[in-house]
């Protein structure tokens, strides 16, 4: 698998998980949606900065 590929992949399964945490927030336990949720911004902020890494890199060849 690619360097690229896994980007992609890594970037696809945050915004997944913070997707369906969003959609499945009622029926979490009170005790998980704090760590749950910090843990899905974590995902979705590395993913957004490797989001502009690779468009930056795309450019220097």
């Amino acid at each position: 698998m690619s360097n690229s590929a896994s980007i992609l992949t890594f970037i696809i399964v945050s915004f997944c998980f913070a997707l369906i945490l969003i959609m499945k927030k009622d029926t979490l336990p009170a005790s998980m949606k704090r760590p749950l949720a910090i843990l899905a911004l974590v995902m979705v902020a590395f993913s957004f900065s490797l989001i502009v890494y690779s468009f930056f890199s795309l450019h220097q060849g």
